[in-house]
């Protein structure tokens, strides 16, 4: 069974409205230990993201009231923000967001891919802010209890009574005999495609070798 956002998620939703300050926007994120707030509108539907690094731009960035022609498009929205002074202005639009019901697996992958530290979770029906989904939420999968893994191990393989299974801080040891190195492979690969599994030990034996090697052309 597949680990949702919502066995996980953080359930305040840590916002701030469009109209917002810096100052206000920095308070939050003080208050709340995190590195981004999400921006929402009046109905509390997320509409963009301010980070750290959007707050920053106030002290590195040389704001000039003049634009070059040479500037790109990112040197301009930097600019922008460095002279913005509420969260419409210093947001970055749109929000990216999950479900409750999104696979925690999923939302990691979102996060690595677009490398931002947290994801608002959205109401499915009403698009509103539910809660925050943190990297660190994220990481709990890897401590789920050893029987909660065994479970979903024995939901995701095919024979399961042929198998023994000895799991130990989430690395799982896995015993048995199958009928060919194939199957033995398509076993691990199920094993590791679990929630919460970080690493497998392959303890397989198989009857015959069906994996064929064909050799490189000359």
């Amino acid at each position: 069974m597949s680990v949702e956002v919502k066995d996980v998620m953080g359930h305040v939703a840590i916002a701030v409205h469009q109209e917002a300050t810096f100052a206000e926007i920095v308070y939050a994120m003080r208050r709340y230990g995190v590195g981004a707030v999400t921006v929402i509108d009046a109905d509390r539907r997320p509409v963009g993201v301010v980070s750290e690094d959007d707050l920053l731009l106030k002290e590195t960035d040389t704001v000039r009231h003049s634009i070059s022609i040479f500037e790109s498009k990112r040197e301009r929205q930097e600019h922008e923000k460095a002279s913005a002074t509420t969260a419409a202005q210093l947001m970055t639009s749109p929000a990216i967001t999950v479900t409750p019901r999104t696979s925690v697996r999923d939302a990691a992958r979102l996060m690595h891919d677009k490398k931002i530290m947290q994801l608002p979770v959205i109401d499915v029906m009403t698009g509103r802010i539910a809660g925050t989904l943190h990297r660190r939420d994220a990481l709990r999968v890897f401590l789920r209890p050893a029987d909660a893994l065994e479970r979903d191990i024995m939901a995701a393989i095919e024979e399961p009574d042929d198998f023994t299974l000895v799991i130990d801080q989430g690395v799982v040891t896995v015993g048995g005999r199958v009928a060919s190195s194939s199957k033995a492979i398509q076993l691990v690969e199920a094993v590791k495609a679990v929630e919460g599994v970080i690493d497998v030990v392959s303890e397989v034996t198989h009857e015959r070798d069906d994996i064929v090697v064909v050799p490189p052309l000359l």
